[in-house]
């Protein structure tokens, strides 16, 4: 049996269609209902979910064989796992957002209020601009808007967050996206089916 961590809400359900297409489902999304748990023993795989930022973590260190994050997590907390696959759902952007009289002021620090606190210092390293991070853990377009910080470094998807708090998107960093991520050990013992499992993912990715 391979053992699947799948994120809780919309991308699992979108995760779990992928999967089902590919062979590895039985059902909708709708009918496990409440369960954290449930295996198929028709495809081989015990399938589990967990909050989102959670999955690498029980991938990384072998509570689960494979598992599906999004590329946010992947690049934020850099988890010790093999990515295979992009399955192109889940899709948005990482940005830069502001106030829309936002100028910067090189005089000093940006003010960066995240979630992504890696990420954001990755990304205004590799540009050479000096920040002070302000960490939060949600809400992040009140901290312009309230002045806590010049600009928010966050996902955005539709962009109607933003625009419903008077902010704009002054820099598009990244795309994101769901992965494929695979625990190394279990990619050393269960290959044949991990490969299998990657290959049947791509021809259904590549068909949508």
């Amino acid at each position: 049996m391979l053992n699947m961590a799948l994120p809780k809400g919309r991308l699992g359900e979108k995760a779990y269609a992928l999967l089902s297409s590919a062979g590895y489902g039985s059902g909708e999304y709708s009918d496990i209902g409440r369960k954290l748990s449930f295996c198929d023993e028709k495809s081989g795989v015990n399938y589990f979910w967990v909050k989102p930022a959670d999955v690498a973590v029980y991938v990384e260190r072998g509570a689960a064989d494979v598992g599906v994050v999004g590329k946010d997590i992947l690049e934020e907390e850099c988890p010790d796992v093999y990515e295979l696959n992009d399955l192109k759902i889940g899709k948005c952007k990482m940005c830069v957002a502001a106030c829309k009289d936002f100028k910067d002021d090189f005089s000093r620090p940006l003010r960066v209020a995240t979630k992504f606190v890696h990420s954001a210092e990755e990304y205004y390293a590799s540009i050479g601009r000096r920040i002070t991070v302000i960490k939060l853990n949600g809400s992040v377009e009140l901290a312009p808007v309230l002045g806590l910080s010049d600009v928010i470094f966050d996902i955005v998807e539709t962009g109607s967050t933003l625009r419903a708090n008077g902010l704009k998107v002054v820099e598009e960093v990244s795309e994101i996206s769901a992965r494929f991520i695979v625990n190394k050990s279990s990619y050393k013992f269960k290959s044949r089916d991990i490969t299998q499992m990657s290959e049947k993912l791509n021809g259904v990715v590549e068909t949508c």
